[in-house]
């Protein structure tokens, strides 16, 4: 285990930043953890991005006794997106807070910022849980699109 881990910090070591990125990466270098972690949720606010990373589906190729042309597969994972929060914006929170399980906090921010942009709530979720939770913001008041 001792080698993997000098092997590890070897092959850091051997990383060439470009010119460009030098300040950047001293500054990243010296943030802690948490820093880095509100840092990365602030950059996927502010460019609707996502660390996580995806799952590419993959377009269907029919099997060879397959016929093309049948009827078109119906979408099994959803991402949530709350496009307006309506006048209950508190009952909103609590659903935010229950579905995400984020801190009181975080589920305000996020459903202020639904003023400005509507917000991915949750990704890649199978189409049964989707419509529950749905479900949930619509009663809250919210609208919801599932996509």
């Amino acid at each position: 285990m001792a080698e993997e881990k000098k092997e590890k910090i070897k092959e850091e070591e051997k990383v060439e930043i470009p010119k460009k990125f030098n300040k950047i990466v001293e500054e990243i270098e010296k943030m802690t953890v948490v820093d880095l972690a509100e840092l990365v949720k602030i950059l996927e606010k502010k460019f609707g991005v996502s660390a996580i990373p995806q799952v590419v589906a993959q377009a269907e190729v029919p099997a060879a006794g397959q016929e093309a042309g049948g009827a078109a597969e119906e979408k099994s994972v959803f991402n949530i997106v709350i496009q307006e929060i309506g006048n209950k914006k508190i009952e909103v929170i609590k659903a935010v807070r229950d579905i995400t399980q984020k801190g009181l906090k975080e589920s305000k921010d996020l459903v202020d910022s639904i003023e400005k942009e509507p917000q991915t709530i949750k990704e890649n979720v199978k189409k049964e849980e989707a419509e529950e939770i749905k479900k949930k913001f619509e009663t809250a008041g919210a609208k919801v699109e599932l996509k």
